[in-house]
């Protein structure tokens, strides 16, 4: 694998990131969840600089619309989501936005926990290539129209943006 965003610029797109959600919230943290993995990590450091709780987390596995050709496995864990929603403002937090298939289906969850009252979408890296109408509230680096190609955030520390050495 190769970088394609260093510690270093992983880290001012998360704090372009974190000014936007600051800026938009102020005082009022909504209820902040985290797309396991990356996203996990991401909304966990926003949290943490914004002093809010910790974030809950998602595993959208069973929701994709990719297990026939990825195998259905389980990726994670859903953790600290309220048994029921109604009406709560959710923070929807991703590392890479990308076709929007993985938004919509942590969406599909979270309608399973019940009506939300508004879902903003926080985005780390938005690559483009977009398959579905999703866009993000609040963005910290687009990656530009042409996007990297297949791309992950290693983490949890440091958080840095790869590629495979074969793309």
């Amino acid at each position: 694998m190769h970088e394609i965003r260093s510690q270093k610029a992983t880290e001012a797109a998360l704090q372009n990131l974190i000014n936007q959600v600051r800026d938009s919230y102020g005082d009022g943290a909504p209820l902040v969840v985290g797309v396991h993995t990356g996203g996990a990590w991401v909304a966990t450091r926003l949290c943490e600089a914004l002093g809010w709780d910790e974030p809950a987390t998602l595993d959208i596995s069973l929701y994709r619309d990719d297990f026939e050709t990825s195998g259905l496995k389980r990726s994670g864990t859903t953790d600290r989501m309220p048994q029921q929603l109604n009406g709560e403002n959710i923070l929807l937090i991703d590392d890479v936005l990308f076709t929007g298939r993985t938004i919509r289906a942590a969406l599909n969850v979270l309608f399973d926990y019940g009506r939300p009252g508004a879902i903003n979408l926080g985005i780390l890296f938005d690559r483009g290539g977009r398959e579905l109408p999703i866009e993000p509230t609040f963005l910290g680096e687009s990656l530009g129209d042409k996007g990297v190609g297949r791309c992950k955030l290693t983490g949890p520390e440091p958080l840095v943006l790869m590629t495979p050495d074969s793309e």
